[in-house]
């Protein structure tokens, strides 16, 4: 099993931030450009993936009561993942994403995970920043 996890500070309160990234229809906005999330009946989620060109079954939950986003795999159990939304104090968000590949075949490996992660929590960042900035002009 490998493991990874990236953190970063947004400029927002984590209900703004929470809310953008729990939306199923808007993550692909911030979700790394090569996967794509399509909601069944949630939880049940399929996910494809443009490198191998395959649809995956997937559960998505969101447990806004704890800010966190759960994710994984529905049949091989090849990947699970979770991002974690906590408040720092002066309306600013810490968000952590956490990722564990349970089949090393499904593992891009340790350089494409970490950028993905970088360019995805940036990504959500400037997404919640225009929610925030449309919503306040």
């Amino acid at each position: 099993m490998t493991e990874y996890e990236r953190s970063r500070t947004m400029p927002a309160q984590p209900e703004h931030v929470f809310d953008q990234a729990a939306n199923v229809d808007q993550m692909g906005d911030w979700l790394p450009e090569a996967l794509h999330v399509h909601a069944e009946e949630l939880p049940a989620v399929t996910v494809h993936e443009d490198r191998s060109d395959e649809d995956t079954s997937a559960l998505f939950r969101a447990r806004r009561e704890q800010m966190r986003l759960e994710w994984g795999t529905r049949d091989q159990g090849a990947y699970a993942g979770w991002l974690q939304v906590a408040g720092i104090g002066s309306g600013a968000s810490e968000v952590t994403v956490h990722l564990s590949f349970f089949d090393d075949g499904h593992d891009p490996g340790e350089k494409s995970v970490s950028d993905a992660l970088d360019r995805s929590l940036r990504r959500l960042e400037e997404q919640v920043r225009l929610r925030v900035d449309n919503a306040a002009g």
